[in-house]
């Protein structure tokens, strides 16, 4: 995915829109819902605009919400994905969370021109659920006039086509929203970055009538809010919620004009360095179509203006550090040395970023908001904020908002920002014990009544007995890796392991590591945690699953694995000896020092005794002695 667009680039993607606003009438207002998301590859979509603006306004806030984690970091993979099932049963994706599209689409089986992704395409034939959208009115017809039709094209060049369909869609288990009905994109043609990249598809969040966001609204199951939360710098992950959250006390908020931009936009109007404001005209953040936020794009761009004077303003506050050449050399990066590889130094070294609103409030960004790591050098730091080539429209990308929960509160139309640890985010949020309601399926003239899709199958709840206790849980890795001159580095790989496994660090150990081939042959373990004597049923089953359905991401620079085995062991039924041996070490040891120096001290004044008694007193006679014959 590019980095720099030309002005016919923007054109072709920016299209300002029709925008009309749509009042509903007062619905319960519908719970989020909760979706992880994952980091992915720098060649993923930039800017996808496109459909139509509508807004749905729900007057309560008691809905469910679908929780859904987020994977991948954002610039080992360029994108976050996200796991969303599509069918009956359900068939699994990773798809790019991007407030940039409206459509939701993957790769289905026939695809004429599909690249090699994640998951295997979608094959409708296998869905009982699935049924084509047919040529209607509000919709682009093939040339036969029988199906509708989509295409997206986007500024780095590449494009997505093929069919509108409908089927249920299901949002894990982690979610409070039941499966649902909606039409998305069935991919018969990819082009370019989306050709090449490793997720599956797009998940459209942006406001147009195909959005998935605005099909939830219209069915009333969720209110017209949703939030993403992106993981810093090394980690990565994050979550999802679809459905509105109560907003934390210090959470900040900028206004978002729908009738400005068919695009999610914010009001800013200043930004600050070190705590002095860029000498900028404040409509400079207002031109075209105004400040985008795009969670699809990686980087940020700022008009010519605004990027000279930030760029500036940043080179005076680091004097001290050694410019260098970035990565690409085809790219003009302004980048800095000699900082050092931890994150927790970068705010020693540059300044703090304030981000003023139009109501005063500020959005302060740390280093990892407006930096990338050097990927050649270490200890390097590059601005992640580029000029927008002669395009006046001011472009947020997720590296603005690393580690910063969003909330895009469509009804409010305000968007708010609240900086927390989104690695960890996912765990913190609460999930439902209430089983989702069945599901009615149209079937002709009459309904038929189905229980939820279940997206994650193969493990049964008693596939152990009752009274097992785990006591670790062990799997085998062969890992890839580009340059086998250089042994993976194992101890952050473990780091990753653990993130992804929502384990601590202190639980994954590895045990043994051996070259096999042109790989590196891996078995790890995890252990129970600090605070118990065994691995619960339910976290054992979320770690097999995770395992066998290669929930693992590793980051491009730790290489590639494959699963070999894994393995369960009970919890070992320790004797009185065996815990208690300790102590009983120490005691024997104890008593055979006390013994040892209680023979010691005896010894030594038994010998001094024999020794004093041969001495004689002074002025003794003592009769010569012959020598003895040697």
């Amino acid at each position: 995915m590019s980095r720099h667009y030309s002005p016919a680039s923007y054109c072709l993607v920016l299209i300002l829109l029709t925008i009309h606003r749509v009042v509903v009438f007062a619905a319960p207002d519908p719970l989020p819902m909760i979706i992880p998301l994952h980091l992915s590859t720098p060649n993923v979509s930039l800017h996808r605009r496109t459909g139509d603006y509508s807004r749905r306004h729900l007057q309560n806030s008691n809905l469910p919400k679908a929780h859904m984690p987020l994977y991948d970091d954002l610039l080992s993979h360029g994108y976050y994905t996200t796991r969303l099932y599509v069918g009956t049963p359900p068939q699994e994706f990773a798809l790019i969370v991007d407030t940039g599209s409206t459509v939701t689409y993957v790769p289905c089986s026939g695809c004429e021109q599909c690249g090699n992704h994640q998951d295997p395409m979608f094959q409708p034939e296998l869905s009982n659920t699935y049924q084509y959208v047919s040529c209607n009115p509000s919709c682009n017809c093939d040339d036969e006039g029988k199906l509708c039709i989509y295409e997206r094209r986007y500024a780095e060049k590449s494009s997505s086509s093929g069919i509108l369909a409908e089927d249920v869609i299901s949002f894990g288990n982690g979610s409070e929203l039941s499966p649902q009905r909606a039409v998305f994109g069935c991919e018969n043609l990819e082009t370019g970055d989306l050709y090449s990249q490793r997720a599956d598809g797009i998940m459209g969040l942006g406001a147009g009538r195909l959005s998935i966001v605005d099909q939830l609204v219209d069915k009333g199951v969720i209110s017209d809010s949703f939030s993403l939360c992106y993981g810093g710098m090394d980690l990565g992950g994050g979550a999802m919620i679809l459905g509105r959250i109560s907003p934390p006390q210090d959470m900040i908020f900028s206004h978002s004009n729908p009738f400005r931009s068919p695009y999610y936009n914010i009001d800013l109007k200043e930004i600050h360095i070190a705590g002095k404001p860029l000498k900028l005209n404040p409509n400079i953040f207002d031109g075209k179509h105004g400040t985008v936020m795009d969670s699809g794009t990686t980087y940020a761009y700022f008009p010519e203006e605004a990027f000279r004077a930030f760029k500036d303003a940043i080179m005076k506050e680091t004097q001290s550090l050694k410019q260098i050449h970035g990565p690409d050399p085809s790219y003009n990066d302004v980048c800095f040395t000699g900082v050092g590889r931890e994150v927790s130094v970068l705010s020693k070294v540059f300044p703090h970023v304030d981000m003023v609103f139009g109501n005063g409030q500020k959005l302060t960004l740390s280093p990892e908001n407006y930096l990338f790591r050097h990927t050649r050098v270490s200890g390097a730091y590059c601005l992640g904020i580029f000029q927008n080539g002669n395009d006046p429209t001011t472009l947020l990308g997720g590296i603005i908002v690393r580690n910063t929960l969003v909330t895009y509160d469509r009804e409010n139309n305000k968007i708010g920002f609240w900086k927390t640890n989104c690695s960890e985010l996912s765990k913190r949020l609460p999930s439902s014990s209430v089983p989702s309601p069945p599901v009615v399926l149209p079937t002709g003239n009459t309904s038929e009544v189905m229980p939820p899709s279940n997206p994650t199958v193969g493990l049964s709840p008693d596939f152990l007995p009752g009274d097992f206790h785990i006591g670790i849980i062990t799997f085998d890795m062969l890992i890839s890796v580009n340059n086998l001159s250089i042994k993976p580095n194992l101890t952050e790989t473990a780091m990753f392991i653990a993130h992804e496994l929502e384990v601590q660090n202190s639980q994954v150990h590895m045990l043994n590591s051996t070259l096999s081939g042109d790989n590196y042959l891996v078995r790890w373990a995890i252990f129970p945690a600090e605070s118990g004597d065994y691995i619960s049923k339910n976290t054992a089953m979320d770690i097999i699953l995770r395992l066998m359905e290669h929930r693992v991401q590793l980051p491009d620079r730790l290489g590639s694995y494959q699963l070999i085995e894994w393995n369960v062991e009970p919890q070992r039924t320790m004797t009185w000896w065996q815990q208690h041996v300790l102590g009983v070490a120490i005691g024997i040891a104890a008593a055979l020092l006390v013994s040892l120096l209680g023979i010691s001290i005896w010894w030594i004044r038994r010998h001094r005794q024999q020794n004093f008694g041969t001495y004689e007193r002074v002025g003794a006679s003592n009769p010569e002695q012959e020598l003895q014959p040697l």
